[in-house]
């Protein structure tokens, strides 16, 4: 049933017939439920989906301009000891992303000690000298955090990238939660599953949290979208209407002696904290891109005053940098002072001769990304491509080294997918969403779990054909949890004699 080199996070190395022992229960279920019972669940969901305008744009394609993404009705399942190390390991990666942005905006230790190139940070295109000198209040720059991981067997979890600018598909983690509950009511009797439904409220408070100094007890919170032809828009206005906020667009918006006002029939009201689902280059046409046309004037100038905070900061894309990605190893050893707790995968720099010289050497068993690319596109892989692929990536490479990363082809794993001729192991990645306010580091108990569809794929994204699963993490067993704060006290009370 697949593809002998992945490891399978139900079936395990076993295949059906023995599956990993913790998750035998929803072993069963996927064997004896009928597949045409499956198949029903899958298409009501996405039926449902359909008919609450769950899509997203696919630019460039006029024959399918709006889609659903194509939802599937076995989850993926997270073990609580699973989800532990986890969650250690992504409080640890975006403390130091949020350390990093601070510091190259600010004092630069980490290239004065030399830890990185300079000219990786000061010439990259996503750092933004126009942030240079601002703080955005509190110190917090990335306060949603989407860290994309990928696995390769039962304890092997590695990062593949950092989303810190404006991450999306919280929207379809809850909404796949919402069916699932719907349509298999068994399995949440069978396990005990954290539940997701709380990010909204998660979201309002980190945002209200971070407000500016002086905005009193009750800030004003809005959603800015450019608008409902943004493939986005439709997570857009769930998470407003989920907060119970306001979604603005830019024309909205109005800034005033640095000071940003909504404009709303009853009058202006002055606006604390704005999530803007907007790009850097379009966010001030003041400041960033002339002709914007989806910018508010003047909303740099209110953020340099320090009158409006901005989720995520402006600036944050050079986290997102594959180039800077290669170094994240570097960067959390030299802000934590410990080792990262969640690797990244092996990476060849492009623009060192030595790895550009291997990479050009073993082509066809790599991935080659943009180091700035996203989405699945601008990505080679090279075990699927075809010999003009590799040739015109060669050629790419030894033009423009220093705009490429290379990666091993890694046994992505598995979960068992339906698919035209039943169920099939498919690829699988992660995005679990981390929250950072003045009140800590959050890590949602779920995520986005995005699967390849087809047969050997090892691209998820949706705009390249990937669909998505509900994605369960299983709480601890209350009696584990009793027995584990029992030891705690007793070795509290032997240290205290």
């Amino acid at each position: 049933m697949g593809d002998i080199r992945a490891f399978d996070e139900i079936w395990g190395h076993g295949g059906p017939a023995n599956p990993r022992e913790a998750l035998a229960a929803l072993a069963r279920w996927i064997v004896e439920t009928p597949g045409d019972e499956l198949a029903r669940r899958s298409e009501a969901a996405e039926y449902t989906f359909r008919q609450l305008g769950i899509t997203f744009a696919v630019y460039g394609d006029r024959e399918a301009a709006e889609r659903i993404i194509p939802f599937d009705i076995v989850p993926r399942v997270f073990l609580a000891q699973e989800w532990a190390r986890l969650s250690e390991g992504l409080v640890q990666r975006v403390e130091a992303i949020n350390a990093f942005l601070d510091d190259i905006y600010g004092e630069r230790r980490i290239l004065k000690d030399g830890v990185l190139p300079a000219d990786i940070v000061l010439r990259n295109p996503q750092f933004r000298p126009e942030v240079v000198g601002i703080r955005p209040p509190h110190g917090i720059w990335a306060h949603i955090c989407g860290i994309d991981l990928v696995r390769t067997g039962p304890d092997a979890f590695f990062v593949l990238e950092d989303n810190a600018r404006t991450p999306s598909g919280v929207s379809y983690m809850l909404e796949n939660r919402e069916a699932m509950i719907r349509l298999c009511p068994e399995l949440f009797r069978k396990y005990r599953v954290a539940a997701v439904d709380s990010y909204p409220d998660r979201l309002h408070e980190t945002m209200r949290s971070v407000a500016p100094a002086g905005a009193g007890s009750r800030p004003v919170c809005v959603v800015l979208t450019p608008g409902h032809f943004n493939s986005a828009y439709y997570e857009h206005s769930f998470l407003a209407d989920s907060m119970g906020i306001e979604l603005v667009e830019p024309a909205d918006l109005v800034v005033d002696d640095d000071v940003v006002w909504m404009q709303t029939i009853a009058g202006r009201v002055k606006v604390d904290v704005i999530y803007r689902r907007i790009d850097d280059d379009y966010l001030d046409p003041v400041v960033f891109r002339p002709d914007s046309l989806l910018g508010v004037p003047g909303l740099m100038s209110a953020y340099r005053a320090g009158n409006v905070t901005l989720l995520n900061a402006p600036g944050n894309g050079i986290a997102d940098d594959k180039a800077i990605y290669s170094y994240m190893p570097e960067i959390v050893r030299y802000y934590s002072g410990g080792e990262a707790k969640l690797p990244n995968v092996e990476t060849w720099r492009c623009r060192e001769p030595q790895a550009l010289k291997y990479v050009l050497d073993h082509l066809p068993e790599l991935v080659v990304k943009l180091v700035d690319g996203s989405g699945g596109y601008g990505m080679l892989v090279g075990p699927t491509a075809s010999s003009d692929e590799i040739e015109r990536f060669r050629a790419a490479l030894i033009a423009e080294p220093h705009r490429y990363i290379a990666q091993p082809t890694l046994a992505l794993s598995t979960v068992p997918t339906l698919s035209e001729s039943g169920l099939a192991p498919r690829h699988v990645d992660f995005r679990p969403f981390v929250l950072t306010g003045r009140n800590g580091v959050q890590v949602v108990p779920g995520g986005l779990t995005r699967v390849a569809l087809r047969q050997g794929s090892l691209v998820v994204n949706s705009s390249q054909g990937g669909g998505t699963k509900d994605s369960f993490v299983l709480m601890p067993d209350p009696a584990t949890v009793q027995g584990q704060e029992q030891d705690a006290m007793m070795q509290r009370q032997a240290l205290l004699g």
